[in-house]
């Protein structure tokens, strides 16, 4: 080492407030790139590179960085275990520190690289060309400084669209779309009730209203559609989007069963695809999972299923096996009973769904002991 004390025959190192003392010898050949950097320096000015302070008197190299995470890196070097995750600490900081000292994510555990990119996949923004760095290569060039107002009102747009919280604009719009996301949830709940088909087949006016409120949500949904995909950086990935996904599977049923109208008219051709009308009709429930674009909860829930699918997997095995049990063993306990009077109204498999997903079943009320140990079996069976 050139640069230092003379005749000091170890440095220290003080990362975060923790101290380490290490001998020149090892230092040279020390595994940390960074570290072993300071061998080889031979003026304050190199020295000033590697580290962020230096004491020639104490002959003490200051680092400001966490010092929990550098004891763990430490360990690993030395040979003491593996190289996994501190606790209490992000993943993306700890692996910020790994670069800082020269390691590499192959250096942690498997089940921590999977973390590592769990968390990357998770916080993951896509970059393009067309950043504001780029706008300014771009206007050095001739001609440039044409495209680069478009490209800020583009971008300007994008983050209209795409951060609720970006502006007071953003802000606006995301209350808008989710005064329709509203609005269509309640006439799609309204319509199915028997009081509304009863009031709309006596009065025309009132099923014209609903299709036209409903015609205008849908207007809105597609127009917003439309404008995110146009000033989306990359097309393949704006198709790629889960809530993009969900919107065009929001969108697409009603222009299916408006087609349908058009091409089979009010006869029995159109009776016929009642079925798939209804089909398509229920697939407008997406319509409440486009709220999640606007609710960092609703989209903390998303990540939550994403990262958890396996035990949820799991749970409705679990929950399937536990109603193909009961649904037999409630099959073996109503034969030979007399269904037609008393248990008319008793069927083995609705009665064991009703009673693995709810704690009091509508319309499943146990009026025989036999009943009432089933579904206590059931529950037990359950909370276990």
């Amino acid at each position: 080492m050139t640069f230092g004390r003379s005749g000091a025959a170890s440095v220290v190192l003080n990362v975060g407030g923790a101290r380490y003392s290490l001998s020149r010898e090892l230092l040279k050949d020390f595994p940390l790139r960074r570290v072993s950097r300071l061998h080889g320096c031979r003026s304050e000015r190199d020295v000033l590179e590697v580290c962020d302070d230096y004491d020639r008197e104490r002959n003490e190299y200051f680092f400001d960085r966490h010092s929990e995470a550098f004891g763990f890196i430490l360990l690993y070097v030395r040979g003491h275990g593996k190289l996994r995750f501190a606790p209490r600490m992000c993943e993306l900081s700890f692996y910020n520190e790994m670069i800082y000292w020269g390691l590499e994510g192959a250096h942690l555990e498997y089940c921590c690289q999977r973390r590592l990119d769990d968390r990357m996949s998770d916080t993951y923004t896509f970059y393009s060309a067309d950043e504001p760095g780029a706008l300014g290569r771009d206007e050095a060039r001739p001609g440039g400084g044409e495209a680069a107002p478009s490209r800020r009102w583009l971008e300007r747009m994008r983050r209209t669209f795409e951060e609720p919280t970006s502006s007071l604009a953003a802000q606006i719009l995301a209350s808008v779309s989710v005064v329709f996301v509203i609005v269509s949830m309640v006439v799609l709940c309204a319509s199915t009730l028997p009081d509304w088909r009863a009031a709309a087949a006596d009065n025309r006016s009132l099923d014209d209203r609903s299709r036209i409120i409903e015609a205008i949500c849908i207007g809105w949904f597609t127009a917003e559609c439309i404008v995110r995909f146009i000033v989306s950086k990359n097309k393949c990935e704006f198709v790629k989007r889960p809530l993009n996904i969900i919107d065009l599977l929001a969108i697409t049923p009603y222009y299916i069963s408006v087609l349908m109208t058009v091409f089979t008219g009010e006869n029995s051709q159109l009776q016929r695809a009642g079925v798939t009308l209804r089909v398509l009709r229920m697939m407008r429930i997406f319509w409440v999972i486009k709220l999640a674009r606007h609710f960092i909860g609703l989209q903390t829930l998303g990540l939550t299923l994403k990262r958890c699918y396996r035990e949820m997997v799991m749970l409705l095995v679990f929950i399937c096996v536990a109603m193909a049990i009961f649904s037999a063993l409630s099959q073996l306990l109503e034969h030979g009973l007399d269904l037609e009077t008393s248990n008319k109204d008793f069927a083995s498999i609705p009665a064991a769904c009703c009673s693995s997903s709810s704690c009091v079943p509508g319309g499943c009320r146990p009026d025989k002991v036999v009943e009432v140990r089933k579904k206590t079996n059931i529950f037990s069976f359950l909370v276990i």
